[in-house]
């Protein structure tokens, strides 16, 4: 039994803390490669961050899309 609760209670932190996570982490930079997909770890603030997490990996750095083209969309409307 405690073993069962135990799981229930990891499983439901997990998915909190992942669910959690994607919406409010995302920033200006994002780190762009085959291992992370579009858009990419969009964690950073400034693009001298981002590009030391990507230094030395097949990676790059570009603005986050979401970001970028979320400004623009309520300054038309």
């Amino acid at each position: 039994m405690r073993h069962i609760l135990f799981a229930a209670v990891s499983a439901i932190l997990i998915l909190v803390t992942v669910g959690s996570l994607s919406p409010a982490v995302a920033d200006r930079y994002c780190l762009q490669g085959r291992r992370w997909g579009f858009p990419g770890n969009c964690q950073f603030s400034t693009l001298q961050q981002c590009r030391a997490a990507a230094s030395g990996t097949h990676a790059t750095c570009g603005a986050n899309p979401r970001y970028a083209f979320g400004r623009s969309r309520q300054g038309r409307q």
